[in-house]
């Protein structure tokens, strides 16, 4: 970008600004963010920070285990988009890239770019950008090109999405990269519903990797959502909830530590998801009492509960109980 476009370009951020359209836009808001909170100068040239070495070491360690979650879906996400001359980047919650998926080919033209591991992607480093952004508003966000505060990083178009941690608070996000100048407005669109599936999909794995124990079940939710889930003890207790699930019962009173049957009515979502579970548990529940001759404690004993847990099992279901 020339010396006129760089002024041009920080001549509309600052118009923006003092014309009060943060008001009105979120994009203005965060370009607000940038000039006065952070200080930061649209022109200015210098080269994104970078952490290397055991800095780098330490926020990897951090986010071990949705590093782990990741990996398939990271393959996957690339797959659909490495053909569009985009790199797939992991950022922790202090945006900085700590996994990362591009062709061999791009990688010294990203790494100048700082679409690297170690780049610090922060909205309070770089201003308005795809990773930095997305991580202040909690929220899905495309920076495209001049949309971007600093002049330097015009050329590039960003698609971020959060990754939630399995108690639903933002733990990383998920950004896809390009500096192609042809990227259209349409191939944007696809690319954006690729990261938010991806998103989703690394936080189920994250999820049920968290819960080992736990029976992991999609909740009943108004909208059907896939990647509303509930981990559920052996007593019938949920122990944990994806955001999703957490936001579908917000309403009534928040669904962790609550037993999955709720009998009183208070959310039909869950009231439907409860019947199915019902149907389930009673079939399971009365082979293991055919099995044992009606005997409480050796069914109990088969299914791995206690004898305290089935009887109260039984009397939920309304089954009779063997003496």
């Amino acid at each position: 970008m020339s010396h006129r476009e760089a002024s041009q370009h920080a001549d509309r951020i600052h118009t923006a600004i003092r014309a009060g359209e943060a008001v009105n836009s979120a994009l203005v808001a965060s370009w607000q963010r940038s000039a006065g909170l952070h200080q930061l100068d649209p022109t200015e040239r210098r080269a994104p920070q970078r952490l290397e070495g055991p800095a780098l070491s330490a926020a990897r360690e951090q986010l071990q285990p949705l590093i782990r979650a990741s990996q398939a879906s990271l393959d996957r996400l690339f797959l659909a988009v490495g053909g569009m001359g985009c790199c797939v980047l992991i950022a922790d919650r202090n945006g900085i890239p700590i996994e990362r998926r591009g062709a061999a080919g791009d990688d010294a033209l990203f790494e100048g770019w700082g679409l690297w591991p170690g780049s610090v992607w922060s909205e309070e480093r770089e201003g308005t950008n795809g990773i930095g952004t997305c991580l202040v508003e909690q929220r899905a966000v495309t920076i495209h090109r001049d949309q971007h505060f600093f002049t330097r990083n015009t050329l590039l178009s960003c698609t971020t999405a959060p990754i939630h941690d399995h108690e639903g608070n933002v733990a990383a996000a998920l950004d896809v990269s390009s500096c192609r100048h042809d990227l259209t407005e349409d191939l944007v669109n696809v690319i954006a519903l690729a990261v938010a599936d991806a998103a989703r999909r690394i936080e189920a794995e994250t999820f049920r990797m968290a819960y080992p124990s736990a029976r992991i079940v999609v909740a009943a939710t108004a909208d059907g959502a896939p990647h509303a889930l509930l981990a559920v003890d052996k007593d019938d207790v949920v122990v944990g909830a994806t955001r999703a699930a957490r936001q579908a019962y917000r309403a009534s009173g928040g669904i962790i530590g609550k037993p999955v049957s709720m009998a009183d009515g208070t959310d039909q979502a869950l009231v439907g998801f409860e019947e199915e579970l019902r149907q389930a548990e009673r079939a399971i529940l009365e082979r293991a009492l055919i099995r044992t001759g009606g005997n409480i404690t050796a069914a109990a004993r088969q299914l791995g509960l206690s004898r305290a847990t089935l009887h109260r099992k039984l009397g939920k279901l309304g089954l009779d109980r063997p003496h």
